[in-house]
């Protein structure tokens, strides 16, 4: 039987990897400070924790004053209330906080992990690839010093080196070199927050990728992704996973030169997706009807859905151009300092 996780020898195995914990936190906190962001504190509590189709919050059923039910969800990210943040007038912020998703366990998850977010106005997501480059850098630096290692990024026997410049691969072009898809020619509606899937389920199956009769176009599309795409990326070099199909983008604008497409990417190494950015949306109507969409895909799925942030939508109207991104924190520090689970590097995991 293995020892509880605060059992002294556990805590002796966990040591290095707590210490480059420590280490990666100290680096990204410098950078930040560096870069003239502001620190900021949210409500872990939210009305609206968002609405991503696979993303499941934990509910908390709080009641107000009165004693009056006034149920409240535990924040998937900070996204919202630093959106309205930069509404208010902030220009650089950055939080660095514990977030919750339901149904999530496993080497990579946790319901209960720790989350990198930032985000900067009047400024496009090309700003926050350089951030990431320097960060991973940072972290590479961080574990070299706390363990004497070598600082390569390393996972279930990949490698990638942090010091490099993160290749950029767009996923139309990720698609067609690991799974032989044309993916855009299989969206006809380019408007279509839920293309037909008969298109994408041919070219899939045709590549030898199991799909289900009713399987949705995004449903294939992650079938594909995890199957063929994501085992390629972040070999050797960080990858920027950029320009995804329109319809996977919550939040994000589309891109102007190609509205086919959104500007968003996630950042890759050893395999595993570390990050989340887009050059956010802020138009109330169309971040509206996007809410309305995937709120009716959670309500078909999990039988009950958050509700819409109005408040957010109202806040849209007052926010200037920016980008924004989310980072597992967790799992940067886990590949930096070569752990074998996410628990490996959390002081103490989920009871």
């Amino acid at each position: 039987m293995a020892p509880s996780w605060w059992h002294p020898e556990e805590i002796a195995r966990k040591r290095p990897y707590l210490e480059t914990r420590r280490a990666v936190h100290s680096a990204v906190r410098a950078y930040f400070q560096a870069e003239g962001f502001i620190t900021v504190e949210t409500p872990a509590l939210q009305a609206s924790p968002g609405l991503e189709r696979h993303i499941r919050p934990l509910a908390v059923p709080l009641r107000n004053r009165r004693g009056e039910a006034a149920p409240r969800y535990l924040h998937t990210s900070p996204e919202f209330a630093m959106k309205k943040l930069l509404a208010g007038g902030l220009p650089k912020i950055v939080q660095l906080c514990k977030v919750w998703r339901d149904g999530e366990e496993g080497p990579l998850h946790q319901p209960e992990f720790t989350m990198l977010e930032w985000y900067r106005a009047n400024e496009g997501y090309g700003a926050l690839i350089e951030d990431c480059a320097r960060l991973l850098a940072a972290a590479g630096k961080a574990a070299h010093r706390a363990q004497e290692s070598d600082g390569v990024l390393r996972w279930q026997g990949r490698t990638c080196d942090p010091a490099k410049t993160p290749k950029m691969l767009t996923v139309q072009n990720a698609f067609r070199d690991f799974a032989g898809i044309d993916l855009l020619a299989t969206v006809s509606d380019a408007d279509a927050l839920a293309p037909d899937p008969r298109p994408l389920r041919e070219k899939a199956l045709s590549t030898g990728i199991r799909c289900g009769a009713d399987d949705t176009w995004e449903d294939i599309f992650f079938h594909v992704m995890l199957e063929r795409v994501e085992p390629q990326l972040g070999m050797g070099t960080a990858t920027v996973l950029c320009e995804y199909p329109a319809n996977l983008a919550a939040l994000a604008r589309r891109k102007p030169s190609d509205p086919r497409v959104a500007e968003r990417f996630e950042l890759y190494a050893c395999g595993v997706e570390l990050a989340n950015a887009y050059t956010e949306l802020t138009d109330p109507a169309e971040q509206r009807a996007r809410f309305l969409h995937d709120r009716a895909l959670h309500q078909m799925l999990y039988e009950s859905a958050p509700p819409i942030d109005d408040d957010l939508l109202a806040a849209l109207d007052h926010m200037p151009p920016a980008a924004g991104i989310a980072l597992g924190f967790d799992r940067l520090v886990m590949l930096a300092a070569n752990a074998r689970h996410i628990t490996d590097i959390m002081w103490a995991p989920v009871a």
